[in-house]
């Protein structure tokens, strides 16, 4: 504010002291404009009429107030500023209308993505999410943690066809029927059944069909992790497979048993099989949606979020999130096309056991896994790059 308050000042005082034909005066308008810039219309209207009373100031200097060019100075000062005071106080309320959808956004995503809690059971979690769309907080990829009826965690990532705020009723057609039914079923292919069947029937009712007319899916990781033991189980529903990382290696967990995507009515009864996979104490997995690893650099390449995985230093689940989100932006250059989640679940490490050295060599391996009939599949090896 002292900046227009000064300008009032310096441009009053100059224009006393200039002959009296030249007029400064007409640049008192600045004063006002400046100040709708930073301060609502009653500091506007105030600086509106203390420029106006400067130029009156300088009228009656330099040649009194009834000379025609002083009238017509003050009378258009007073115009702008009452123009500038209106504009401001449209701003104002249109200022307000977006806080308050804001808020309301920001109450959406805490109904419809609650955040996970940072300990669940043996687990330790942590999340990313980040909407596409610009001024929104949710979008259409989600993900969620449960505890199982009996002792067990269960959790859900999946990416909804579409982004933004058109796939968030779709969303929560997922979530709902996750959150309902992870304590329901004692086991993970009816939980999955119980998904399929609650969004073929009311995914129509909440999908965009106006604005998109094409099919509508949504494709789903679902986990099962019991407290106890050293194994876990999945479903995957023609989702991008999860990152296993142990000590100094990442595999990529290859699904055996992979069935359509949720809301396509594909889904066979019963599913075929879960996919079962070690998971010790100290371990992490890496739950992320496509619009991590379809994200481009400016220079067109994907992000190679195994490989970068696999680079980082050894740390727990917030230590590697931020290191994979400020990665991720500056592989894209800060844009992001598509929305993006990732949640990272960690058996919290038996007390005394080390990490080991960092991956600076690590390799990045991509396995098939073992389901519960059927025998291992051949390990496929690929070596990641230095750190």
């Amino acid at each position: 504010m002292a900046v227009p308050l000064g300008l009032i000042v310096v441009i009053t005082l100059v224009d006393i002291r200039t002959p009296a034909d030249v007029h400064l005066g007409p640049l008192l308008v600045i004063a006002p404009a400046l100040t709708a810039s930073v301060a609502g219309p009653r500091l506007t209207g105030l600086v509106g009429v203390l420029a106006v009373a400067a130029q009156v100031l300088i009228a009656a200097l330099h040649g009194g107030l009834g000379t025609a060019n002083h009238v017509s100075q003050i009378t258009a000062l007073s115009m702008l500023s009452v123009l500038i005071v209106l504009f401001c106080r449209a701003r104002e309320r249109r200022s307000q209308v977006l806080n308050r959808v804001r808020s309301v956004s920001e109450a959406a995503q805490r109904v419809l993505l609650r955040p996970p809690p940072r300990k669940v059971g043996p687990l330790r979690v942590a999340w990313l999410y980040l909407a596409a769309e610009d001024e929104t907080h949710i979008g259409g990829d989600l993900f969620a943690v449960a505890r199982a009826a009996r002792d067990g965690t269960r959790a859900v990532i999946g990416d909804v066809r579409g982004k933004g705020l058109a796939a968030i009723g779709e969303a929560s057609v997922v979530l709902g029927a996750f959150r309902e039914g992870a304590h329901r079923h004692d086991v993970l292919p009816d939980l999955v059944v119980a998904m399929e069947d609650s969004v073929c029937r009311n995914l129509e009712e909440v999908a965009d069909t106006a604005l998109d007319a094409g099919e509508h899916f949504v494709t789903a990781l679902v986990l099962d992790i019991p407290d106890e033991g050293h194994q876990a189980e999945m479903v995957s529903c023609g989702h991008p497979p999860p990152l296993l990382v142990r000590g100094r290696r990442v595999e990529e967990l290859l699904s055996r048993h992979p069935v359509p995507p949720l809301g396509m009515g594909e889904l066979p009864v019963p599913l075929p099989g879960t996919d079962r996979f070690a998971f010790a104490a100290g371990d992490m997995l890496v739950l992320y949606t496509d619009g991590v690893v379809e994200a481009r650099s400016p220079g067109g390449d994907f992000y190679p979020l195994a490989e970068r995985v696999a680079s980082f230093p050894a740390a727990g689940p917030d230590s590697l999130l931020r290191r994979v989100h400020r990665d991720l932006l500056a592989h894209t250059g800060g844009q992001l096309n598509d929305d993006i989640a990732l949640l990272v679940i960690e058996r919290a490490p038996v007390p005394g056991r080390a990490w080991g050295s960092p991956r600076t060599a690590a390799q990045v391996r991509g396995s098939s896994m073992a389901a519960a009939e059927t025998t291992p599949a051949p390990r496929h090896t690929r070596n990641a790059p230095n750190a």
